[in-house]
């Protein structure tokens, strides 16, 4: 069996963070924890805007930025802006959202003078999951986990990418093993095009960025949360833990993706 693209966060600090760990000194940051200049650094973060711009030309007025909130997409959203690439951002508001997440979005707007564009799903798809399965459902099965990933994230998204041929992530490599082999850029079985601008970025890199140009962020990561997702679905994670283990962390490793990013063999654009 292959290890882990990121085993745990110390893969890509270095030994000498475990001594700035949260238990070890509790007012670390992330930015204390992970920032770190790295070889080709500079080349990573050219490739990237000429990527970002080669999408914005393919594809003018029909791409939007799936910002996530979390730290990749804060950096993708600084780069859009920094370099007035004319690509769309656009979050999903699931309900479910941390009020430090949601507290990201005005912020994002008067920082760059961005208008994020929010896709909450149907109030009564909502009320009706929640009347038939229970608040707690996402923990009773990993059939109901995914339903309610499919009323909070799925429809939202089919909504955000309605009309458009092409959309940008902030996935990464890293960040698991079904990510490990993801291209920059990749055409789905859709035909709509998805472009992964950092996927060979180190979580280094991105808290390098955001030390180096204050870029807003996530003050949940300040908590040891790598991969933030809906509250009922994050907690923090321990030193050694997989990058994504404080996502689903009740269900098997081979289950934990919500569905936005499943591969259904796109092809290499």
């Amino acid at each position: 069996m292959n290890a882990p693209v990121e085993s745990s966060l110390l893969s890509s600090t270095g030994d000498e963070a475990v001594s700035a760990l949260p238990w070890a000194q509790a007012t670390s940051s992330a930015i204390d924890l992970y920032a770190r200049h790295t070889a080709g650094f500079e080349e990573r973060v050219a490739a990237t805007v000429a990527l970002l711009r080669q999408a914005a030309a393919e594809h003018p007025g029909h791409i939007v930025l799936a910002n996530s909130l979390g730290a990749e997409d804060m950096v993708l959203t600084d780069l859009i802006a920094r370099h007035q690439i004319p690509i769309t951002i656009g979050t999903l508001q699931t309900g479910a959202l941390h009020a430090e997440t949601l507290a990201l979005i005005p912020q994002i707007e008067s920082r760059y003078g961005l208008k994020v564009e929010l896709y909450a799903p149907p109030q009564e798809a909502v009320i009706q999951f929640v009347r038939q399965h229970g608040e707690q459902a996402m923990y009773q099965s990993i059939e109901l986990r995914k339903a309610c990933c499919n009323v909070r994230k799925m429809e939202p998204l089919s909504r955000m990418l309605a009309g458009r041929s092409a959309w940008v992530t902030g996935l990464r490599r890293e960040q698991s093993q079904n990510r490990g082999t993801m291209p920059a850029h990749e055409i789905e079985p859709n035909g709509r095009a998805k472009y992964n601008p950092l996927v060979d970025w180190t979580w280094a890199d991105v808290w390098h960025h955001i030390s180096t140009h204050n870029v807003p962020y996530n003050t949940l990561h300040d908590q040891f949360m790598p991969s933030i997702g809906c509250a009922p679905c994050t907690r923090a994670i321990a030193v050694g833990e997989e990058f994504r283990a404080g996502r689903w962390w009740w269900e098997d490793e081979s289950a934990k993706e919500c569905g936005l990013h499943v591969r259904k063999t796109p092809q290499p654009a």
